[in-house]
């Protein structure tokens, strides 16, 4: 669809107003999955460090602990 000018390009032929509202909307939803995600991602790097600290501090405080592989920890969680 060819459109003569800018303005009939936003326009869209009477239908601009749904047209370029579902788009925006559709941005802000994108842009707020982003935003969660990052969140999401700093509150779970933050909670990983405070578990590693936590962990050493009880390894330090003279308790034997073994080292656990990724898997097994995983697995020993389920």
């Amino acid at each position: 669809m060819a459109f003569d000018s800018l303005s009939g390009f936003l326009a869209m032929g009477g239908h601009g107003v749904y047209v370029w509202a579902a788009w925006g909307v559709t941005a802000l939803l994108l842009l707020g999955v982003v935003l969660h995600a990052h969140a999401e991602r700093r509150a779970l790097l933050r909670h990983l460090r405070r578990r590693v600290r936590r962990e050493q501090h009880h390894g330090a405080s003279g308790g034997a602990t073994t080292p656990v592989s990724h898997q097994e920890g995983h697995a020993r969680e389920s």
